[in-house]
């Protein structure tokens, strides 16, 4: 249900109960205790369930199911947060690799800058840094969706995080300072040797979509997203330390 090793899920209360103690009443007691509280959290960040199904899983209401949703997940990215690796050391001075992938949303009607032409979707635009062997390296504060690559690179404050760092990336990125692929001319063709050059790039780049794939199975991100947006930021920076925390063992 929530993607982590019993041991790991058993740390991260650990975590969280040291940084906020438990849920307390002066009343009657809660009907969920912490522990099930940041599994239930963490159910909701892996599989995007409807708030109704979580509660009927865990024997709660649904406004249970929110209450810890809003009360536990910057909790819990705070408290992984030393997961998360220094892109620079981590990238150990070859070249990072860096793409962008939108991250569905429902369509709200209060905002105009969610859909994304090239997808022809609502969403967000995530900036996802990795390694040449395709492990994550850092994933960008989010970006709407209507605003193409080289914006977001800007925007989402990956291009600080890298800053200093060798970075490759597609043709989306022309102008951006860091190394790309060659556009055909209009109405011309690549020479030989620039072909071959775009082929090799493409060829490197592909972990990234790999990268870009394991992240998504944080379903929250991977399928449509139903929180509503202010709350999306908070829940790409849990994510985040999530992905990271539950790989920790392999960094």
């Amino acid at each position: 249900m929530t993607g982590l090793e019993n041991a790991q899920l058993d740390e991260l209360v650990t975590r969280v109960h040291a940084h906020r103690g438990g849920f307390t009443s002066r009343g009657r007691g809660y009907s969920l205790g912490l522990y099930m509280s940041v599994a239930l959290v963490v159910f909701l960040l892996r599989e995007n369930p409807t708030q109704t199904l979580a509660a009927a899983v865990f024997g709660v209401s649904q406004s249970t199911v929110s209450r810890r949703f809003d009360a536990l997940r910057d909790v819990i990215a705070t408290v992984l947060a030393d997961m998360l690796p220094d892109p620079a050391e981590a990238a150990r001075g070859c070249t990072v690799l860096v793409d962008g992938t939108l991250a569905n949303t429902w369509d709200w009607r209060s905002r105009n800058d969610l859909y994304s032409g090239k997808h022809r979707d609502t969403g967000f635009n995530l900036q996802i840094a990795t390694t040449l062997s395709g492990r994550l390296l850092a994933v960008g504060t989010p970006v709407p969706g209507a605003r193409h690559d080289a914006h977001a690179w800007q925007a989402s404050g990956l291009a600080d995080t890298l800053d200093g760092l060798h970075v490759a990336a597609d043709l989306g990125y022309i102008g951006t300072g860091v190394l790309t692929g060659t556009r055909a001319p209009a109405g011309g063709e690549l020479s030989p040797d620039r072909a071959e050059a775009n082929k090799a790039l493409s060829a490197i780049r592909a972990v990234v979509e790999r990268a870009i794939s394991h992240l998504k199975n944080w379903k929250i991100l991977g399928s449509r997203c139903r929180a509503p947006l202010d709350k999306y930021e908070s829940i790409v920076r849990a994510v985040t330390a999530l992905h990271f925390y539950k790989f920790s063992e392999c960094l």
